[in-house]
């Protein structure tokens, strides 16, 4: 059930920041939805393998290259589902960070953590 919750908050939030954010296009709430499974589905099975394989540069940075790994991570979601589209790295950058922090504010709010 919790997991059902998170994913239907992922698409909420997808879809809202698809309206206020410029370069994002979500169709419509199914996209968003699948959006939220295949990003769940993509931070569980390859994010653990670019974050590892990018280790040195993470370090480095001081943990920032893992922006770019959401980004990227957010750029394999456009690829994947054809009603999604993302107009720049940039975009799919700062998309990221804001969906980031707006699932943690809803988690906080709900009162779900991990």
């Amino acid at each position: 059930m919790k997991l059902l919750f998170r994913i239907l908050i992922t698409a909420v939030l997808v879809l809202l920041l698809s309206k206020v954010m410029k370069g994002v296009v979500i169709d419509e709430f199914s996209t968003a939805l699948t959006v939220a499974i295949v990003l769940g589905l993509l931070n569980f099975f390859v994010k653990p393998i670019l974050v590892l394989f990018t280790l040195p540069v993470t370090i480095f940075t001081l943990g920032l290259f893992l922006l770019v790994i959401n980004a990227i991570m957010i750029e394999l979601c456009d690829y994947l589902i054809d009603g999604m589209r993302i107009s720049s790295f940039w975009t799919a950058m700062l998309f990221s960070i804001i969906l980031s922090l707006s699932q943690s504010l809803v988690y906080q709010i709900t009162g779900d953590t991990k």
